[in-house]
């Protein structure tokens, strides 16, 4: 980002890398003004891929999907960059177009990504499924050595919550409640709310601490043995081998989404 803003006249440059400091400093705790800082930046510098990417992330976190979209993909034209990829698709399913997600995850695209981008895009491809009320495939498309690994990675509490979700979702409450449990395993910075998805699933109830009643104790989470696989290094594309059984005749094939023009 500095270098691109070193294009900029001194003063100018200053005026949107103070901008885009705020967007990222609110964007978890005040979205709103987040975005409104965004907007700043953009009227400053709207030729800058920073700004089209951070005004795209607060757009998304404002839930303004087609805005941020077309930041996103701005952004992308700008640098090449592939990163944003697995957060497009994900604004795809913000406009209610699911399948477009799953095209965008079967893409030549997805085998471009990092790790974390692979999982995220797992991710989102699971949660297209859902939106699709195919929850067993949502369920399969999670189950890979990422999940299944010992190893706890920044993705590791988010891909094991995810999981645990979609087998309770299924009915699948046994299951469910050992990867909640392997969740909070794994969520060392409260990124998940999987405890207390844990806790519900004990029946605990929690009591307000200025409460008379007396709260009963909390039982013990038992947290199930830890599935053993080695991470492979290549990279995930939605295989429609592996959720065949959940589709019919009438299906659509997927189509990996042709390369944003202009």
């Amino acid at each position: 980002m500095r270098q691109e803003l070193q294009s900029l006249p001194k003063g100018l440059a200053e005026d949107v890398a103070k901008n885009l400091v705020m967007v990222a400093k609110l964007i978890d705790e005040d979205p709103e003004q987040a975005y409104a800082y965004s907007k700043v930046a953009l009227r400053l510098a709207s030729r800058v891929a920073a700004v089209r990417e951070a005004a795209g992330f607060a757009a998304y976190a404002n839930q303004k999907f087609s805005e941020a979209l077309a930041e996103f993909r701005a952004a992308r034209r700008m640098t090449g960059n592939i990163e944003l990829w697995p957060v497009m698709a994900d604004c795809e399913r913000g406009l209610g177009r699911p399948e477009k997600a799953l095209d965008m995850a079967g893409a030549p695209e997805v085998a471009k990504l990092d790790k974390a981008g692979q999982v995220e895009m797992r991710l989102v491809a699971a949660g297209a499924r859902r939106d699709m009320d195919q929850l067993d495939a949502a369920i399969v498309t999670l189950q890979s050595p990422e999940l299944a690994s010992n190893s706890v990675q920044p993705w590791t509490a988010r891909l094991r919550y995810a999981y645990a979700d979609a087998l309770l979702a299924a009915g699948r409450e046994d299951e469910a409640r050992e990867w909640f449990a392997k969740a909070v395993e794994s969520d060392r910075d409260g990124s998940t709310d999987a405890s207390d998805r844990l806790a519900e699933l004990d029946g605990v109830e929690f009591v307000d601490a200025f409460d008379e009643t007396e709260a009963d104790e909390a039982p013990v989470a038992e947290v199930g043995p830890k599935a053993s696989a080695s991470d492979e290094d290549e990279p995930w594309v939605e295989d429609a081998e592996d959720v065949e059984e959940f589709y019919d005749e009438d299906d659509e094939e997927f189509e990996p989404e042709e390369k944003d023009k202009g």
